[in-house]
């Protein structure tokens, strides 16, 4: 099941107010406008999980989130999944009152017969004070499947939540009876600047791709924050997978999620809840693969979706493949001009780490300040590749004035040396000719392959036919899953190792490579822009570890003999 989560440290489900909130919708709420209007709701494993994540708390009982992500394809209900959150924040006990010591009991304060009864050590909740919820759309004159799901479950008679007393409902605002309101907006940010909101449904902000969109979505989070301490606002975001490049607002926060995946940024200047499930299929005129992939992608909502239509949509030459595997798989796409197919690479992982003593070339891409310096190692007998180390400038505030710390680049090579049986390593000189230098003449004796006799490292990056043929190489490998390298399977498995870790940079960096043209006719990679934070330096390391384990391979040199330290060729 491919699946994308960031959760906070020390996470803990059984911590939640969710519980209750789930009890509470499944009483209350119904179905909105559609083919099942009026029906209860009802939650799988996987939403529900969801929502005790939306309400996990700390120990002091404080919401560990301040936003929560939700990527899932078309269909998936995630609209009416913000709607219901939406009604138990302005109804429900949303917020944290005490611990429970063991049967307390809940009732709903209008005696419409909901009774919750607390285990002990479960988080008791009570209602927020003033609550004030905005809908966010797209458009002028829309207020969203959000808000008419929240309408009709306040309007409609069939409804338990029309019987509350006191709720002014209208079509563009509705009254709470206690003070508050939850109103429909759209993309005039000033008129939203100064708000009081408690809670914000951002949905389908895929869509949120202009700068008016963008500045709305800066304006109405920052009101959030106003109330933050007291309320302990936060908002959710809805979303199916955004097209790349288009700088939407669901593309920053996937941007986001892989910094605090990776490291790049500390988890708790975020406190972002991340969850994007999505199907990989490589080949799309696979139908088995194809049907496999779309059921990874869509999890408990299979229940009412139809797998035979959103197959034979794909098989429809009148649609636009790409569109499918955003829409239905909700897997990223890639650019016109993008060198990976990123199904073809995510089918290259392997959860195996390198072990000691592996013959191993190695392949080095070095910067300075902006760009990032990455080490790669590649198994000789089967193009498994590990990065060893990705030194990257870190976002936010730990980023101003940082330089590639050399001394740790340094003794991370002389480590691998040490900790493998390295035949052969291409590096790329620039900035780092001193230590290139250095390197070979500390490890210059043990190598088997050389760029040149004199020059057995340097391997400059710059000539355009060698790095075209390098590339190429490296490429087909990929798509004929011809190499492999080390990376999470799920990439929530990457928590607490570092490998893994570095494996989801690795994937970062070789989906940000773009098609560039070298020379007169040759074709390399480069960022989008020269000016674009988005690397590809640990693409080039891995790029230059294979092509040194490449040279490897023809000359012969593929293992070591069990009782010996000496290379041998088969």
């Amino acid at each position: 099941m491919p699946r994308a989560v960031v959760r906070a440290p020390g996470h803990d489900r059984s911590a939640s107010l969710g519980w209750m909130a789930l009890a509470w919708m499944e009483y209350f709420v119904r179905h909105g406008p559609g083919d099942v209007q009026g029906e209860p709701v009802r939650h799988g494993d996987e939403y529900s999980g969801f929502v005790a994540d939306c309400y996990a708390v700390d120990g002091a009982g404080r919401l560990l989130y301040d936003s929560a992500f939700f990527s899932r394809p078309k269909g998936c209900d995630k609209s009416g999944l913000g709607a219901r959150i939406g009604l138990f924040e302005a109804f429900g006990p949303a917020r944290f009152l005490d611990w429970a010591e063991g049967g307390e009991v809940y009732e709903d304060p209008w005696s419409l017969g909901f009774r919750y009864v607390y285990e002990a050590g479960e988080p008791m909740g009570q209602p927020v004070r003033v609550p004030y919820l905005r809908i966010m759309a797209t458009e002028e004159g829309q207020t969203g499947n959000v808000y008419d799901t929240i309408y009709f479950n306040l309007t409609d008679e069939a409804s338990p939540l029309s019987q509350i007393p006191g709720v002014d409902v209208g079509i563009t605002r509705i009254f709470l009876p206690d003070g508050g309101e939850i109103m429909p907006s759209t993309a005039s940010s000033s008129s939203k600047d100064g708000g009081k909101e408690t809670w914000v449904c951002f949905d389908e902000t895929h869509l949120y791709n202009t700068p008016e969109l963008r500045r709305m979505y800066a304006t109405v989070t920052r009101n959030l924050r106003k109330r933050k301490k007291g309320a302990q606002t936060w908002y959710l975001e809805t979303t199916t997978m955004f097209a790349p490049g288009q700088d939407s607002v669901a593309e920053r926060t996937y941007e986001e999620a892989e910094a605090i995946r990776e490291g790049r940024k500390k988890r708790g200047r975020s406190r972002l809840l991340y969850d994007h499930r999505y199907g990989e299929c490589k080949n799309l005129k696979d139908e088995d693969a194809l049907r496999t992939a779309l059921i990874d992608a869509y999890g408990d909502a299979m229940e009412w979706i139809d797998l035979d239509s959103l197959v034979d949509d794909f098989y429809d030459t009148r649609n636009d493949s790409a569109d499918g595997r955003r829409y239905f798989l909700n897997s990223r796409t890639v650019a016109s001009d993008a060198w990976m197919d990123p199904d073809a690479w995510a089918a290259c992982r392997k959860a195996e780490e390198l072990a000691p003593g592996d013959l191993v070339t190695l392949g080095f891409d070095g910067s300075i300040r902006d760009d990032a310096t990455s080490l790669c190692a590649a198994r000789v007998w089967d193009g498994h590749l590990q990065v060893l180390g990705v030194w990257e400038r870190p976002e936010g505030p730990e980023g101003e004035g940082w330089q590639v710390p050399r001394d740790e680049v340094d003794a991370a090579v002389h480590r691998a040396f040490e900790r493998y049986e390295v035949c052969g390593m291409y590096a790329d000189p620039p900035h780092w000719q001193d230590y290139v230098d250095a390197w070979t003449r500390d490890h210059g004796d043990k190598l088997r392959v050389r760029s040149t006799q004199a020059r057995p490292m340097e391997w400059w990056t710059n000539r355009p036919t060698a790095m075209e043929q390098a590339l190429n190489r490296f490429r087909e490998a990929a798509e004929d899953r011809g190499l492999s390298f080390v990376a999470a399977l799920n990439t929530d498995d990457a928590e607490g190792s570092e490998a893994l870790r570095l494996g989801a940079t690795l994937t970062r960096h070789v989906l940000n490579a773009r098609r560039r043209l070298m020379g007169r006719n040759a074709v390399g990679i480069g960022k989008e822009h020269a000016k674009s934070p988005k690397k590809i330096d640990a693409a080039m390391a891995a790029i230059l570890a294979y092509e040194c384990r490449a040279d490897a391979v023809a000359l012969g040199i593929t293992k070591r003999p069990k009782r010996s330290s000496r290379l041998v060729a088969f």
